[in-house]
């Protein structure tokens, strides 16, 4: 078989687009993210085959004497695409925010993809490779930051209305060094003449810190019942 550069050339970088695609997804797998080998493989492989279409696909009017053609508009697209695909990955809770270090490996692999596509095979090993430095090497250093050690929890807080307990809660609970998230109240109760309130308030702190709001809660007299979940 004669070797035809038109179609081995770009099954090449089409092949490493995979490999590299799914060895990137291999570490999303391994930490258990919404996003994982098969989803990264095919953003990869994708990519790569819309680069190989845009750069091959369209030789023949590239060079006719009637038309003009750009094929790295096809290539360009991608990134747009990239784009919506992300964003779908996203999501805010609260206060939080979820699915960014995902949305930023589509949208890595996509040009990993893009790379091989474009027949950058040796950058494309190269910045592959730094991925998994930066993923596993960083990830060490991420734990030791104080954050790293904050703990989200829900406590409910049945108390008597009307004695400024939840000023004396919320007093607690900035001693203990915790930051409230959220607060809401539940429902409302009157016993005789006795309102009780039940709040549900989310906190975020150190672990052992939260290991200790319940029992520091339940000291402050005029409070009922704590739960945490």
């Amino acid at each position: 078989m004669r070797y035809d550069p038109m179609i081995i050339t770009p099954m090449l970088g089409i092949c490493l687009a995979a490999l590299l695609s799914f060895l990137i997804g291999l570490e999303r797998e391994f930490f258990a993210k919404a996003a994982g080998m098969r989803t990264y493989t095919l953003v990869g492989l994708g990519s790569a085959v819309f680069t190989v279409v845009s750069k091959y696909g369209f030789i023949d009017v590239a060079f006719s004497d009637y038309a003009r053609f750009d094929g790295s508009r096809v290539a360009a697209q991608i990134v747009t695409g990239i784009g919506f695909l992300g964003a779908g990955l996203i999501f805010i809770r609260k206060t939080s925010v979820h699915g960014l270090t995902t949305a930023a490996g589509i949208w890595f692999v996509a040009a990993v993809g893009m790379g091989c596509g474009a027949g950058l095979y040796l950058i494309s090993l190269a910045v592959t490779a730094l991925y998994m430095v930066v993923m596993f090497g960083l990830r060490p250093i991420a734990k030791r930051m104080p954050h790293a050690h904050a703990t989200v929890t829900v406590v409910n807080i049945k108390y008597q209305d009307g004695r400024g307990i939840l000023r004396t809660i919320m007093e607690t609970i900035s001693e203990l060094a915790l930051k409230v998230s959220d607060l809401e109240v539940k429902d409302a109760i009157t016993d005789g003449d006795t309102k009780i309130l039940e709040v549900q308030i989310q906190l975020e702190g150190p672990t052992g810190s939260i290991d200790d709001v319940a029992d520091q809660l339940t000291n402050i007299c005029g409070v009922y019942a704590i739960t945490c979940s």
